[in-house]
């Protein structure tokens, strides 16, 4: 069994990860994946969430994708993501400031809102902060 295998990570705008992995582990509707190599073939949807991509020896590199596909093939994964980032990148400030509006909007009656779009951009919010907390815990046992 091969202990490698490609990995792309690409969004609407770039491709922001090419390379051999040992394991990547994503979010997909019906909850985590881990792809390991000879992984049988798979197209999923994925939440928005982290995407931690683990390297031979152990070293992880963590994403952040706002919702996309992940698609199995024998020799490679890829992700198409509607936007990615790597995890480090991610703004906590910025995702706080856009889950409290989103909660401002939902809880807002007397305005006219589409309540669709201002789940979708609380459940955005939130994972993106889930992310940042989950890099942090990481670096705290580092």
């Amino acid at each position: 069994m091969t202990k490698s295998f490609k990995c792309e990570i690409v969004s609407a705008e770039e491709g922001i990860f090419s390379g051999q992995i040992e394991r990547i582990i994503a979010t997909g509707r019906m909850g985590e994946l881990g792809i390991l190599p000879g992984h049988a073939p798979l197209l999923t949807e994925l939440k928005p969430g982290p995407v931690r991509v683990l390297h031979d020896g152990g070293q992880e590199e963590n994403y952040y994708v706002s919702g996309g596909f992940l698609e199995v093939q024998p020799d490679v994964v890829t992700i198409l993501a509607d936007a990615a980032t790597r995890a480090h990148d991610l703004d906590e400030a910025a995702a706080e400031e856009a889950r409290q509006h989103a909660l401002k909007n939902l809880n807002d009656k007397s305005a006219e809102l589409d309540y669709t779009r201002a789940s979708a951009e609380l459940a955005e919010a939130v994972a993106q902060l889930r992310t940042i907390q989950q890099l942090r815990k990481k670096a705290g046992k580092g």
